[in-house]
């Protein structure tokens, strides 16, 4: 056990950790749109849906604190990286060894880290606005009618742009992370290299687009 804790602290298993936990959180979010795509049913099948997930407790619980850990040890991990890297390189290389180095750097990549702070405090917003919201009962069903929540809050014009702007940055962080965590885990190469940046590029604006969306179909539906 010491071993391997020594190991997740090193510079390799931070970046090992760092992308084994993004590409979990990768998967959350794909199985989250999944559902939240319900909303252009309509609120049936979004209620529907939510009511399947909230029948699951205390699983459910139990999936949510495991997701919990996951992104903190993300977004720990990744600022303890940041931080090391710092500290280990206050200055740059120079330009006799940068001219043999291709630097993969883009603004996607330079701003993970504020990117990633930003997407911390979304996070926080978005489960006080929706998880702890107002409870609407659904008169039929005697069930909470979260569509209806969802519905009102996305009328604020203010919010609908702030999730859309929300879901820019997400884009940009996926954009670079995806391919990051890939290469971290091994499973990037020269071949295989280029296809997986633009495969995490494409990957990134289907998922940060879906999400956005959805606040834009109910502003104008709603």
């Amino acid at each position: 056990m010491p071993s391997r804790l020594s190991f997740f602290s090193s510079t390799v298993g931070s970046k090992i950790l760092i992308g084994l936990t993004g590409l979990l959180l990768f998967g959350f979010l794909i199985g989250h749109l999944a559902g939240n795509l319900t909303l252009l049913v309509g609120a049936e099948s979004f209620n529907s849906y939510a009511h399947k997930l909230e029948g699951l407790v205390p699983v459910l619980y139990l999936a949510e604190v495991g997701l919990v850990a996951i992104f903190v040890l993300h977004v720990v991990r990744t600022l303890l990286n940041v931080w090391r890297n710092t500290v280990a390189r206050p200055t740059r290389y120079s330009d006799k060894r940068r001219a043999y180095h291709t630097s993969r750097k883009s603004w996607s990549s330079t701003t993970m880290p504020l990117t990633g702070l930003f997407i911390l405090a979304f996070v926080v917003l978005h489960i006080r606005t929706f998880k702890f919201g107002a409870f609407y009962r659904d008169p039929t069903t005697g069930e909470r009618d979260l569509f209806r929540l969802v519905a009102e809050v996305y009328q604020n014009p203010l919010y609908v742009g702030f999730y859309v702007a929300a879901m820019i940055l997400i884009g940009m962080h996926l954009n670079h992370g995806i391919s990051s965590a890939a290469q971290s885990l091994g499973l990037s190469n020269q071949r295989y290299g280029r296809g997986l940046v633009l495969g995490g590029r494409m990957l990134a604006v289907v998922i940060a687009g879906g999400f956005a969306v959805l606040p834009l179909y109910m502003y104008v539906a709603y």
